[in-house]
C-alpha cells in the first residue's frame, strides 16, 4: 500500500495503535508503539529513537536515529483486542540526516538485493523452519515422544502449529506445509517462497507468532538450535533460486538438472560457507546442532539425493521449482543478514564461474577422516571461536555487510565466546570434580 492508502484503511477499520518493528545487528526483534493520531508523521517523516539502547547501532554520543516505516508491510495484528486493535510495519533505520543507517540489517539486505539486481537478478527463498514447545521457559520440557510426520492424538503441538498457521495467513503469509519433526515436541513450518527482503521479514514474523500462540495457551515455543543433549536439533535449510525476467536461471534444461549458472552459485556457496557461518550460525549453542550423528550438516560437499552433505538439490520437474537447498542455517539466526550472506556467496560463484566439484552420494556421516580427505572433503567450523577466525579473514564477509557492521558484529561475537569459554558446566562438575 501506499502511505494514503495505510492512513485511509488505518482510519477505516479503527485501528489504535502501530507497532514500528525492526531489528538489531543479532536479529532481535524490537518495536516502538505509536497511537493513530501520530501514524501520519511517522509514515512521512519517521519516528525518531534512541539508537545507543540498540545492540550494534550508535554509540550514546551519537544517538539520534529515525525509523521509518515501510507501508508495504502494513499488517493488522490478528491477536490484539477488537476495542484496542492494533498494526505493525517494518520499518528501515535512518540516521538524522535520512541517509539509510548502513548497521541496519533490513538496508544491509537491500543493497546486496540492489546488487543482485543490477546484474538482472532476482532472489527467491524458501525457508524450512525446525521448533519446539516446552512447558515453560525455564527448562526444556517436551509437550510429547512422537517423532517424524507423526499424528498421535492428543498433539497439543499440532494444535498451536495449526493455529500458529491460521493466524500467519491472516497477516498475509502462505505455509507451503507443516509436520511434527524428527525429536520430540520438535515441529516445522515451511513458508512458502517469496522475495527474499519480504520472506525475512516473514520469519521475523513467524517467530513472534508462534511464541504468542504458545504463550496464550501457557507454552513456550523455543529457536534455540539445540535445546536438548542427546536428541536432533533445530534448523533453518532455505530453498533458494535466481530469477531474471520471470524465468528460473537455475533451470538446467531438464527435470532436477541445474543450469551452469546454477552448479556456480552451489560452489559459491561450498566455497565461501566457512566465512559466512558467523552469520547463519551466530550462537555457541549452534554449534552443539553441527555436530556428526543428528542431521545437521557437518561436512562440504554437495548431493543431489543425499540429506547428509551442506547442500541438496530438490528433486524438481517443474522450470519454476528449480532451486538449491542450503542446510547448515539455524533459525536462531538475523534472516536478513543470513540471506544476505547466502546471496553474495552464491553470486561470487557465479562472477568467478566457479567449476563445481563432484557430488557425494553416499552418507558423509559413514566415511572415516581419511576417506574424507581423500574425497577433498572439508567441514563447517566447530564452535563459534573457529566460526570467528575464519570470518575476520574474510573480504566477502566485509563487502557483504560492510566495514562498520563487520566489525561490530565480530566484536559483539568474540564477547559471547569470550563469556562462555569462561563457563564451568554442570557436565564438567559432574566429571571431573570427584576425580581431580
Amino acid at each position: 500500500m501506499t502511505k494514503e492508502e495505510v492512513l485511509e484503511y488505518a482510519k477505516d477499520i479503527k485501528v489504535k495503535f502501530i507497532q514500528l518493528w525492526f531489528t538489531d545487528i543479532i536479529g532481535n526483534l524490537k518495536s516502538v508503539t505509536i497511537p493513530f493520531s501520530e501514524l501520519k508523521p511517522a509514515l512521512y517523516e519517521g519516528k525518531s529513537f534512541d539508537g545507543s539502547s540498540i545492540e550494534g547501532f550508535t554509540r550514546i554520543d551519537e544517538s539520534d536515529m529515525i525509523c521509518m516505516p515501510d507501508p508495504d508491510t502494513f499488517c493488522v495484528l490478528p491477536w490484539s483486542e477488537p476495542d484496542f486493535l492494533q498494526a505493525r510495519m517494518f520499518c528501515d533505520i535512518l540516521l538524522p540526516t535520512g541517509e539509510p543507517y548502513e548497521c541496519d540489517p533490513r538496508y544491509v539486505l537491500r543493497k546486496n538485493l540492489e546488487y543482485a539486481a543490477k546484474r538482472g537478478y532476482k532472489f527467491y527463498v524458501g525457508p524450512e523452519l525446525e521448533y519446539f514447545y516446552f512447558k515453560t521457559k525455564d527448562k526444556p520440557e517436551k509437550l510429547d515422544e512422537s517423532g517424524y510426520f507423526d499424528l498421535t492424538p492428543p498433539d497439543i503441538g499440532d494444535k498451536l502449529r495449526m493455529e500458529t498457521i491460521s493466524i500467519l495467513e491472516r497477516m498475509g503469509i502462505k505455509t507451503e506445509a507443516s509436520h511434527h519433526e524428527v525429536s520430540g515436541s520438535q515441529h516445522e513450518i515451511d513458508l512458502t517462497y517469496t522475495e527474499a527482503l519480504e520472506m525475512a521479514d516473514r520469519i521475523m514474523t513467524f517467530k513472534l507468532v508462534a511464541k504468542i500462540v504458545a504463550q496464550k495457551r501457557g507454552y513456550f515455543a523455543s529457536f534455540m538450535p539445540k535445546p536438548i543433549y542427546g536428541i536432533n536439533g533445530s534448523g533453518m535449510h532455505v530453498h533458494l533460486s535466481f530469477f531474471k525476467n520471470d524465468e528460473n536461471v537455475f533451470w538446467g534444461g531438464s527435470p532436477g538438472e541445474l543450469s551452469e549458472e546454477g552448479k556456480q552459485f552451489v560452489e559459491g556457496i561450498l566455497r565461501h560457507c566457512k566465512e559466512i557461518t558467523l552469520v547463519t550460525n551466530q550462537w555457541e549453542n549452534s554449534y552443539k546442532r553441527l555436530v556428526p550423528g543428528y542431521e545437521a550438516p557437518v561436512y562440504i560437499c554437495w548431493a543431489r539425493r543425499n540429506r547428509s552433505t551442506l547442500v541438496r538439490i530438490p528433486a524438481f520437474v517443474k522450470k519454476e521449482a528449480a532451486r538449491i537447498e542450503y542446510r547448515s542455517p539455524d533459525p536462531a539466526c538475523n534472516p536478513y543478514l543470513a540471506l544476505a550472506c547466502i546471496l553474495r556467496a552464491g553470486l561470487k560463484g557465479i562472477e568467478e564461474k566457479y567449476e563445481l566439484r563432484d557430488p557425494t552420494e553416499i552418507d558423509v556421516y559413514s566415511l572415516d577422516f581419511e576417506e574424507r580427505i581423500g574425497r577433498g572433503i572439508d567441514h563447517l567450523p566447530g564452535s563459534l571461536g573457529e566460526a570467528i577466525l575464519e570470518a575476520e579473514k574474510s573480504n566477502l564477509l566485509k563487502e557483504t555487510l560492510g566495514e562498520d557492521l563487520f566489525e561490530k558484529l565480530l566484536r559483539n561475537k568474540k564477547a559471547v565466546w569470550e563469556k562462555y569459554r569462561a563457563q564451568v558446566t554442570e557436565y564438567e562438575i559432574k566429571k571431573y570434580l570427584p576425580v581431580l
